[in-house]
């Protein structure tokens, strides 16, 4: 190999490769790739935006001791207090 290549930090070999391209060649089930969903799910017809939010160690891990207690995800959460304030 010209030039080590590491994907997920493990060594991509001759072999691997070799394989890959025997795949490629081979072709593939287009109808297959089209029904594998890409990317999270959508929460309505609009797409998403993502907005950063900076939180101290205490706070998340208060953020995250009430998402554990109430089986959601912080965003979850995050969203039911931003509709909850802006009510």
């Amino acid at each position: 190999m010209v030039g080590e290549e590491a994907i997920d930090g493990r060594l991509v070999t001759e072999e691997q490769i070799a394989a890959w391209a025997a795949e490629a060649e081979a072709g593939c089930d287009v109808e297959v790739l089209k029904r594998r969903g890409r990317g999270r799910p959508g929460r309505g017809a609009e797409p998403a935006q993502v907005v950063a939010l900076r939180l101290t160690a205490d706070e998340l891990a208060v953020l995250d001791a009430r998402a554990e207690r109430e089986h959601k995800t912080r965003s979850e959460l995050i969203r039911e207090a931003i509709a909850a304030y802006a009510a």
